[in-house]
C-alpha cells in the first residue's frame, strides 16, 4: 500500500469513528449539584420562616437525583412531617414542577391518575424545585403548616420559597 492510499485509509477510519462516536451519547456527563452548606442553609432559612408565622415544620432537601441531602424537624412538628417534607420534595424533584402546581393539574385531570399512585409521590403543595442556571439541582419539601392551591397562598410553600430565597445569590452566581 503506497503512502497516499494509507492516509486516504486513515482519513476514512478517522471519519467513520468521529460519525459513529457523534451519534453516541457521551461516556461522562457534568451537572451541577447543592452543596451540603447551601443546602443547610436554605432548610435553616425556611424553618425559621414558618417559626416567624407560628408554625413549627420539617424540612427536607433533596438532590438533583432525588436523594435526601439534608432533613430538619422542629422540636414540635408532628411526627409525620419529616417523611412528608422528603415526599414532597422529592416528588416536585421527580415531576420538575412543585407540588401544588401537580395537585392542581391532577384535580383538573390534566395528568394520568397513576401519578399519585407512583411510590413515594406526594401532590400535596409545599414540595418546590430548586433551579441554578437554568437548570433543576434539587428540591425542598415543607411539612407542618397548611397547605394551598399553590405556592403562594400555602404556609408550607411560602417557607418553601423563603428558603430558597435565602440561597438566591449563590443560586444566580451559579449562572
Amino acid at each position: 500500500m503506497n503512502r497516499k492510499n494509507s492516509l486516504i485509509l486513515v482519513f476514512s477510519l478517522l471519519t467513520t469513528t468521529a460519525l459513529a462516536s457523534a451519534n453516541e451519547p457521551p461516556e461522562f456527563y457534568q451537572f451541577r449539584s447543592l452543596s451540603l452548606d447551601l443546602a443547610s442553609k436554605a432548610a435553616w432559612a425556611a424553618i425559621k420562616d414558618c417559626r416567624k408565622k407560628g408554625y413549627s415544620v420539617a424540612v427536607a432537601i433533596v438532590d438533583r437525583g432525588g436523594n435526601a441531602q439534608i432533613q430538619l424537624r422542629d422540636r414540635f412538628a408532628g411526627p409525620h412531617t419529616p417523611e412528608t417534607a422528603l415526599r414532597k420534595a422529592w416528588t416536585a424533584n421527580s415531576f420538575r414542577q412543585s407540588t401544588a402546581d401537580l395537585a392542581g393539574l391532577l384535580e383538573e385531570k390534566k395528568i394520568p391518575n397513576q401519578v399519585p399512585n407512583n411510590p413515594g409521590a406526594l401532590l400535596v403543595g409545599g414540595g418546590v424545585v430548586i433551579e441554578a442556571a437554568g437548570e433543576i439541582i434539587g428540591a425542598i419539601g415543607i411539612s407542618g403548616a397548611p397547605p394551598g392551591k399553590s405556592e403562594r397562598d400555602s404556609i408550607d410553600g411560602a417557607c418553601a420559597l423563603a428558603g430558597i430565597e435565602a440561597i438566591k445569590d449563590e443560586l444566580d452566581f451559579a449562572e
